[in-house]
């Protein structure tokens, strides 16, 4: 799973932009999640939550992993990309310690088949109604 998670709130539309601040988890950079045996738990969300903040969201903090962007500089960005990093991704700063190609290719295939379980499975409850 390679993304950040990305919050608006549902307002009514008008003339100017609502937005002042987009806040972004990066839950990408050197966390490394698979389907099968290594899936995202609960307790891989708990820092996104604290920082989250949701007793009172405009009390939010900025760390390492959690950071406000203007929204201006939004607008900035080449296509209004917001595909955003920040942090080093220690991966491929140590070229040396990739995976082999080989672990790569497996973790890639047990990715396929589970999503592709998974897709058999939604297909089924929606035809069959299991």
């Amino acid at each position: 799973m390679k993304a950040n998670v990305l919050f608006f709130d549902r307002r009514p539309a008008r003339e100017g932009a609502w937005t002042e601040r987009l806040w972004i988890y990066d839950l990408r950079t050197n966390m490394h999640f698979t389907l099968k045996t290594n899936p995202l738990a609960f307790d891989d969300l708990r820092d996104f939550i604290k920082c989250y903040h949701p007793e009172n969201r405009h009390d939010r903090q900025e760390t390492e992993r959690f950071r406000a962007f203007p929204y201006d500089d939004l607008l900035a960005r080449d296509k209004v990309s917001l595909d955003i990093f920040w942090l080093k991704d220690e991966i491929l700063e140590d070229s040396d310690n990739l995976p082999h190609p080989d672990v790569l290719a497996a973790e890639i295939v047990e990715n396929l088949r589970a999503a592709v379980e998974q897709f058999g499975s939604i297909y089924e409850e929606v035809h069959y109604g299991n």
